[in-house]
């Protein structure tokens, strides 16, 4: 019987879905659009940001992986899930997102933390320190330039929230990769796995 599930697969899938709905808010800010479109944003980000800040909760204060990987994880996925619910909830209501911006940075810190520990303790090697390097460094400097948002998207604003947008998207994309790529190996890893209530134990 396996002795923790891992549930890293569809988390990843999560955290490429939220990306990449917030890379939608700069491209459509930069076309002058968002407005437009806000409506069509803002409930599938609440979902998304739920699914995150839940599944990011769990891993946090669980632990079903084996050593730090929870940590490394879990913690920036609940963050980052705190933080789409709150902006869509903000967009929502027409306020403003750029005092939420600052907690972004904050986030994008701590991912740029997380991708410097795994390369000094090598947590990963072969593809998947590139993949894992990848995912962390996009998503951490995206973070770190969410204050964009203080800029109007016009002139030098409208090339940082194409910036954004094409970070974001990029982030999004390694995301569903390794989400996808770890599927296969999850169900192989799972395959003889059964809850022991099913036998009466």
């Amino acid at each position: 019987m396996a002795l923790f599930i891992d549930s890293l697969a569809i988390m990843l899938i999560g955290l490429g879905s939220g990306t990449f709905l917030g890379s939608l808010f700069f491209l459509f800010s930069a076309m002058g659009k968002f407005e437009a479109m806000k409506e069509q944003l803002v409930v599938p980000a609440f979902v998304i940001g739920m699914f995150d800040l839940i599944s990011g909760y769990e891993m946090s204060f669980t632990w079903p992986l084996p050593s730090g990987y929870n940590m490394l994880f879990g913690d920036p996925l609940l963050f980052f899930g705190l933080l789409l619910v709150a902006a869509s909830v903000m967009v929502y209501k027409n306020m403003k997102v750029s005092s939420l911006s600052i907690l972004f940075v904050i986030l994008g810190i701590y991912v740029l933390t997380g991708a410097g520990s795994i390369l000094t303790y090598h947590l990963e090697s072969g593809n998947n320190l590139i993949t894992a390097m990848g995912l962390f460094i996009i998503d951490g400097v995206a973070a770190i330039l969410a204050p964009v948002v203080t800029m109007k998207p016009a002139g030098p604003g409208k090339f940082m929230y194409y910036l954004e947008f094409v970070l974001l998207v990029l982030g999004s994309l390694l995301a569903l990769f390794i989400g996808y790529l770890a599927l296969p190996g999850h169900l192989v890893d799972f395959a003889k796995y059964f809850p022991a209530f099913i036998f009466g134990l």
